[in-house]
């Protein structure tokens, strides 16, 4: 073999470890950059988590204490819930706020309440207030014993 040729090969040999480790260093520095935005991420949803949690504990505090509607708290507890632990609407006592959810969902609200014939928001109010008596007490249960549950 000339002397040309494994100078060559030698050459090639060389530009083939550098362009492997560049490749190995780019490669690196993605899998860092991931593992960072990936732990950043689930930072983001443990805290966010924790927040809802919060709500739901202030939330169902302030049933406690008749400083909200108890539909509204129902219709809070039961969209917070469903991110949090979806599984507890399915278990006595929570299943009140599924059941008080799924029987005012319909009703206007906000903006759409303010537009609607103030006979027919009365009328619907009247409803919510029928069945804010009727399950007061399983409300109340219910708000005290997910104040006190542990989230996982």
């Amino acid at each position: 073999m000339s002397q040309w040729l494994q100078w060559s090969l030698i050459v090639l040999g060389l530009a083939a470890i550098v362009l492997l480790l560049v490749f190995i260093v780019r490669h690196g520095r993605l899998l860092r950059s991931h593992h960072r935005k990936q732990a950043r991420q689930q930072a983001f949803q443990a805290e966010r988590r924790e927040s809802m949690i919060e709500s739901i504990r202030i939330l169902a505090m302030a049933v406690e204490e008749d400083q909200v509607e108890y539909s509204e708290a129902c219709l809070r507890i039961k969209g917070l819930l469903d991110h949090v632990a979806p599984e507890l609407l399915e278990q006595s006592p929570y299943r009140i706020f599924l059941e008080i959810h799924d029987q005012i969902q319909h009703m206007p609200t906000h903006r759409a309440r303010q537009q609607t014939d103030t006979r027919f928001v009365r009328k619907m109010d009247e409803e919510r207030f029928a069945l804010e008596k009727n399950h007061s007490d399983a409300i109340r249960r219910a708000a005290t014993a997910i104040r006190h549950h542990t989230f996982d």
